[in-house]
């Protein structure tokens, strides 16, 4: 069996199990069948990088685990798949889906496997976001059918959105393991002088510090929103419900606020069913 898939987990497991419970499973869920078995093997792949690099193994050996997989990817497109890489191939055939996507998400993965990220400034945590979240937002778009350029700029707002969204949701759980996203720029401006998670995160001050991520990943939305609403409404459905679910979960920590202990944001059942029936049915 290939080595890559080796390291995460069986290769029976099948690409709709891993996705299986996330949000992104739910809005994938509303696709045709050869859109949605195309989407749920990106997904996997990506579950799977992202395992390797947040694996508790030594920074060496995820780096290794992460170089076999752009192996992998140079001989899926050299037209020899890999075991276990056999749906993945044919998305790639079927979507024309581009190789430098998937070393992008490959190198995202690896600035997390290298070290660990406290307080990147703000060029980092874009370059960051445009390769874990928004590369994979360019293999989506063309899944989904979205015209090149207008699937391009989709990619870059939604993908960025989505990604400071998941920074903010998850600062708890990154901080436990010693990780932070937080821009350094904007613990500047809180006056937090120290880039230390754990610390940040106990701060007064930690809501100044989200103020600015919020603020940009908010017109990120937004941009995301103009630029869905000139596609066709049946490509850009999926991401309608996803752009929907995490504004939602992003004004719910707004909502909440930032004081300790904070509570995760999440949608519930009927929040969901009344974002599918808007974005996806009508």
């Amino acid at each position: 069996m290939n080595s890559t898939v080796t390291d995460v987990g069986s290769a029976e497991v099948s690409a709709s199990n891993r996705a299986a419970g996330s949000s992104f499973y739910t809005a994938m869920r509303i696709l045709p069948r050869v859109q949605r078995e195309a989407m749920f093997e990106i997904y996997s792949f990506c579950r799977r990088v992202d395992d390797i690099a947040d694996s508790s193994m030594p920074r060496a050996e995820r780096l290794g685990g992460l170089a076999r997989w752009r192996s992998d990817i140079d001989t899926l497109y050299a037209g020899r798949a890999p075991a276990g890489l056999d749906g993945l191939a044919a998305a790639v055939r079927t979507y024309s889906l581009r190789k430098d996507d998937f070393l992008d998400i490959i190198a995202g993965m690896e600035m997390d496997a290298v070290e660990d990220i406290r307080a990147p400034d703000w060029n980092k945590l874009d370059l960051y976001c445009d390769r874990v979240a928004s590369a994979v937002g360019r293999l989506s778009v063309r899944v989904f059918g979205v015209e090149e350029e207008l699937g391009r700029h989709l990619a870059y707002h939604l993908g960025r959105a989505l990604q400071l969204t998941n920074i903010l949701r998850d600062i708890d759980e990154d901080a436990a393991i010693g990780r932070l996203y937080l821009p350094r720029e904007a613990l500047d401006e809180a006056k937090i002088g120290s880039p230390e998670p754990l610390c940040v995160i106990a701060s007064p001050s930690l809501e100044a510090a989200c103020s600015p991520v919020v603020e940009r990943a908010r017109e990120h939305f937004s941009q995301a929103e103009a630029i869905m609403a000139r596609c066709p409404r049946r490509n850009v459905r999926a991401p309608r419900v996803m752009g929907a679910v995490y504004r939602a979960i992003l004004e719910g920590m707004v909502l909440r606020g930032w004081s300790s202990p904070r509570r995760r944001v999440r949608i519930n059942r009927m929040q969901l069913i009344a974002i599918i029936l808007k974005y996806a049915l009508f």
